[in-house]
């Protein structure tokens, strides 16, 4: 029980702790609109990440199918999402409303967290890395019954949940150290990374032969 504990809060750890874009599109939150922002969209993200690690544990081989036979649809699809989302960030104004005494917008809130699920969920490839690291770390819960599973989705929860407090907590420590110029930057930084990943993924389906 306690090996299975130790691997979920590992593997947990592992996929949300990676600087990609959802975790650059939370700092951004977090310096622009306030912690609570920067923290609800590490949630959306959690609650996408532990859809996928419940779809993987509980189907490998069905999954593994899925993404095979339709790939050539999922990998142009999730990359026009991630096109358009980026040119979004990219074009909005993050100095809008902001102040170094921010007051947080509520009517966000949930938009932030949808929006922060949807991307991460858009990434359907995301199951081949719970695939890897599964297999990696001989992780398999479900083979050791009910209370094997909770534990190790607990740990993987545990792990995320943390790591979404502690990186919006030290981000809006440091918020004040940020002047508008670094805002802009790190606003067009988090849409053109968003941009360069969905077009790459979307080159990769269409010329495999050019990678």
């Amino acid at each position: 029980m306690l090996e299975t504990i130790a691997k979920g809060f590992l593997i947990g750890f592992m996929v949300s702790s990676p600087m990609g874009p959802i975790n650059m599109l939370t700092i951004q939150r977090t310096l622009s609109r306030g912690r609570r922002h920067g923290f609800l969209t590490g949630m959306g993200a959690m609650l996408s990440d532990i859809t996928y690690a419940l779809l993987t544990m509980t189907a490998m081989g069905i999954v593994s199918r899925f993404l095979e036979r339709y790939e050539p649809w999922l990998q142009p699809f999730g990359g026009l999402v991630l096109i358009l989302f980026g040119w979004f960030v990219f074009r909005s104004n993050p100095l809008k409303g902001w102040s170094p005494a921010i007051v947080p917008d509520e009517d966000r809130l949930l938009r932030d967290f949808i929006s922060s699920f949807l991307l991460t969920f858009s990434n359907a490839a995301i199951i081949l890395v719970f695939m890897g690291l599964y297999t990696r770390f001989s992780f398999n819960p479900v083979a050791g019954g009910t209370m094997s599973l909770v534990a190790g989705i607990s740990a993987f929860i545990l792990a995320a949940f943390s790591w979404w407090f502690f990186l919006t907590f030290f981000i809006a420590r440091l918020r004040k150290r940020f002047n508008r110029r670094g805002l802009i930057l790190l606003n067009r930084t988090v849409g053109s990374l968003f941009m360069e990943i969905g077009a790459g993924g979307i080159l990769l389906t269409l010329f495999p032969e050019l990678f």
